[in-house]
């Protein structure tokens, strides 16, 4: 029993590396005033199929999940990290939205924190 339990020849349990939920770097973040927040919150499924179908006419992998508001503005969250013409084709899908005063929307970006926690 001795032998079994304190055997160094068993192999270790695997570790699972995971992260927490929070920002990261597959969320583009369009600062915009809280009246064109509204209007974009208003229709969002609308918003996520129409940026993905422009994604996909320039041969993107990139999708877009879902799309949420913030004090800053909206954020849509992709399944991977955007690349620069990916992230032209969303900003200007936004400004040219119905509506919208393209005037009060700043540049979309990348979310610039690169922290995590492990756990």
């Amino acid at each position: 029993m001795h032998n079994i339990a304190h055997d160094t020849n068993q192999k270790t349990q695997p570790r699972i590396n995971m992260t927490t939920k929070g920002p990261s770097r597959k969320q583009i973040i369009v600062p915009m005033s809280q009246d064109n927040i509204n209007i974009i919150t208003k229709n969002t499924d609308e918003h996520i199929f129409n940026i993905n179908r422009l994604l996909k006419s320039i041969k993107s992998n990139v999708t877009a999940d879902f799309l949420c508001p913030d004090n800053r503005g909206i954020i849509v969250t992709t399944n991977q990290t955007a690349s620069v013409s990916d992230i032209n084709i969303i900003d200007r899908y936004i400004k040219e939205t119905n509506n919208i005063n393209s005037n009060n929307v700043s540049s979309s970006h990348l979310l610039q924190s690169k922290s995590y926690l492990e756990i």
